[in-house]
């Protein structure tokens, strides 16, 4: 699973997408931190929006935002089952998630080792993510999301991480030309983006967590 990732530049973004939203948020996302996200700007279906989430679902019906520690990945296969994802998945609503680059665990030396994921050519990408809105008694709505994971059993690149005898699983890249195809899909059209590409412009390497004080290099 996907616990953190480099969401990709705000300079970056804004050549992809036209916004005026103030773009400030930390080098490295983990649960409970806001990132940006890309989905269709409501009533304008051919329009995208970005805007700061939550990583970690937080569904409609949620007493408190505790359980976004625990639903930041939505595997595919249940995604349309688990009562945390369910509406967002049924509702069509997906959304892109930006990245410069994620992390996995590599145990092939016996220890977990930080390992990174990027593009070869240290370009921004984008992953499939779903989005849902949550409003708490007294307090703003607030949106949160998860990233969509996928089986990686054998694959060349994400089948080398996790721990011995656990599933391997992956993010699943959507490429460029096919951003706005995402965001307009259905369920039955979005099942068919949820496959794991040969993934042929990325590599991986190991990428230590920083010592405190220092901050991790991006390239």
């Amino acid at each position: 699973m996907c616990v953190h990732y480099n969401p990709d530049s705000p300079e970056n973004i804004r050549q992809k997408i036209q916004t005026d939203l103030p773009l400030s948020y930390p080098a490295e996302t983990w649960p409970g931190y806001r990132a940006p996200i890309v989905r269709r700007k409501k009533g304008a279906r051919a329009e995208m929006e970005l805007l700061l989430a939550r990583m970690g679902m937080i569904p409609p019906w949620a007493k408190d935002d505790a359980i976004g520690k625990k639903t930041y990945n939505a595997r595919t296969e249940t995604v349309a089952e688990k009562p945390s994802f369910r509406h967002a998945w049924k509702a069509h609503q997906l959304c892109l998630v930006p990245m410069l680059g994620f992390y996995e665990p590599n145990w092939e030396t016996g220890k977990a080792v930080r390992w990174r994921i990027r593009r070869q050519d240290a370009q921004g990408f984008a992953v499939a993510g779903i989005w849902e809105w949550w409003k708490p008694a007294g307090q703003e709505a607030e949106t949160s999301f998860s990233l969509l994971t996928i089986n990686a059993d054998g694959h060349d690149i994400m089948g080398r991480f996790h721990r011995p005898g656990d599933e391997r699983r992956s993010l699943v890249i959507i490429p460029e030309d096919q951003y706005d195809a995402w965001l307009d899909a259905d369920t039955e059209m979005a099942r068919t983006f949820l496959s794991l590409a040969p993934l042929r412009d990325f590599t991986s390497e190991q990428a230590p967590q920083p010592k405190k004080g220092e901050t991790a290099s991006l390239l």
